[in-house]
């Protein structure tokens, strides 16, 4: 924060980010779905087929529910522009991504998206940041989906003008209820992998940052090599979910959340435990060379598939 004595949390959540579109084609849907590992064992898997082709043209192709988390991509370069803050932008790391889905994602389309701050919090060496993009079809006007990322900013902490440390919060608390990854026996188990070239192809869905493709900026960062994005890994953990949950039927979810715990080096392979809770499926990916875990979180259903 610049002279964090003098930065006003009051004056910084009640910001108004510009509006903005973001619009996307069949074939950028397709480019999403082989990005996160559509058909990468299976060319011909017509559970996953789906996403990048039709028999009845590609106006008709089927779209992942994380494909929902792009429209929130324009919003990390407007965090410099918000009032008083001051951070080092290879100090920002994406913490956590929540995703609600209203209605199935159109094969192209004109979003409109509006985002406001959802949290502030103040952790003494860092700051918690929370965005949320509230995403429309342009034309109706209707909404389609949510999105709220939580960056954490380090060195931006500080602030709090008491000894309570600042929290703001402007969403309902069951919407990130606490979870805890079961110790049972998974309901299921998937294993994918990921190709060394992953993040190359999962960069032109939009998201160019350097730490994912050039080997020097990884190595500033800390990394032996490029790593994949975490919502990459998110949406491989999903794909994991619709094809061993929901059977295939990715109009089942109703929401999403991943909590990013440590870096993927592309090339690793996946392994997503899912344990069911009523609707709730209650996920854990680990990386199965270094058999640390990378990602966790929970998807709610609309419903449960009936072949279960």
């Amino acid at each position: 924060m610049a002279d964090k004595s003098e930065f006003d949390p009051q004056l910084f959540i009640s910001h108004k980010f510009p509006e903005f579109t973001y619009s996307y084609t069949e074939r950028d849907a397709a480019l999403y779905a082989l990005g996160v590992g559509a058909c990468a064992e299976d060319a011909v898997d017509d559970k996953e087929l789906k996403y990048v082709y039709h028999h009845d043209g590609q106006q008709s192709i089927q779209v992942l529910p994380t494909f929902a988390a792009l429209f929130s991509l324009d919003f990390t370069s407007q965090i410099a522009q918000l009032p008083g803050l001051q951070y080092d932008p290879r100090l920002l790391l994406h913490g956590q991504q929540y995703i609600e889905i209203y209605k199935p994602l159109p094969s192209s389309g004109c979003i409109l998206n509006k985002a406001t701050i959802a949290g502030l919090h103040d952790k003494v060496k860092a700051a918690v940041l929370e965005i949320e993009i509230a995403s429309f079809e342009k034309d109706s006007g209707e909404m389609l989906c949510m999105n709220r990322m939580t960056v954490y900013m380090r060195g931006a902490g500080g602030f709090s003008k008491s000894s309570q440390p600042y929290s703001y919060t402007r969403y309902l608390a069951n919407q990130t209820s606490d979870y805890k990854i079961p110790k049972i026996q998974p309901f299921s188990v998937y294993e994918q992998c990921t190709q060394p070239s992953q993040a190359l192809l999962y960069r032109l869905s939009g998201d160019y940052n350097p730490l994912h493709s050039d080997p020097a900026v990884a190595e500033i960062a800390g990394f032996s090599r490029p790593i994949l994005h975490g919502l990459c890994t998110l949406g491989f953990a999903v794909r994991a979910i619709v094809k061993c949950v929901c059977r295939g039927e990715q109009n089942m979810l109703k929401s999403i959340s991943g909590k990013f715990l440590l870096h993927v080096y592309p090339g690793e392979t996946l392994i997503t435990e899912m344990w069911l809770e009523g609707s709730r499926v209650l996920y854990q990916v680990k990386v199965k060379e270094r058999n640390r875990a990378v990602l966790s979180g929970f998807v709610n259903l609309n419903r449960l598939s009936s072949s279960l």
